[in-house]
């Protein structure tokens, strides 16, 4: 390979490498230099994003399972389809789009698991200071979430627990801007219909 002279500018891909190795925290340039096969790279996506993709398929798939094999395939897709992602779009918003649709699938492939199969509700590690009536607070709400439809329970996770903005759901979902605002506030009441109705006060 020849040698980049100093006069001539080296490729995009090289700025962006050598960004990286001066410790960088650019994810711009991070998710570049995935996409053309660093290593490093692609190993910092999956760090990054293998949290926040768990806890989204978890409580898309209401079992601590089957949202592992979900993450796990979604990250999989990230890698392979990182060429195909728009560098104009919010990273995060393709990311949860993935993952969302990867939930579907999943769901779809093992019908004979209800969505209201018993698992772990709460995050003990959260807060070793949860006192007994917050942690029960938190384990009501997070089964009345399991009992509300599939549509309102995807909006509540992504709004409230992924703090994404009502633009970042409709692009997530593909729907528009209006229908998911009143998606939202449709999921809430029946969010709250669902806490009350296992006991809990107002959420």
């Amino acid at each position: 390979m020849a040698a980049v002279h100093p006069t001539n500018p080296p490729p995009e891909t090289t700025l962006l490498a050598l960004r990286l190795h001066e410790g960088t925290d650019d994810e711009p340039a991070r998710i570049l230099a995935a996409r053309d096969g660093d290593l490093s790279a692609r190993t910092w996506l999956v760090d990054r994003w293998g949290g926040p993709v768990f806890r989204f398929c978890r409580r898309m798939l209401n079992n601590d399972q089957d949202g592992r094999d979900a993450a796990q395939d979604t990250l999989v897709k990230v890698l392979r389809n990182l060429h195909r992602y728009d560098p104009k779009r919010s990273f995060s918003t393709w990311v949860f789009g993935i993952a969302r649709n990867t939930c579907i699938d999943e769901h779809r492939r093992r019908k004979r698991r209800s969505w209201d199969e018993p698992r772990d509700v709460v995050d003990l590690h959260a807060s070793p200071m949860l006192d007994a009536v917050r942690l029960q607070r938190a384990e009501l709400l997070e089964r009345a979430l399991q009992d509300i439809p599939p549509m309102y329970r995807e909006v509540l996770i992504l709004y409230h627990f992924e703090h994404k903005k009502y633009t970042e759901i409709a692009e997530i979902l593909e729907l528009p801007l209006g229908t998911v605002m009143n998606r939202i506030f449709r999921a809430r009441k029946k969010l709250r219909a669902a806490y009350e109705q296992h006991g809990g006060d107002q959420p």
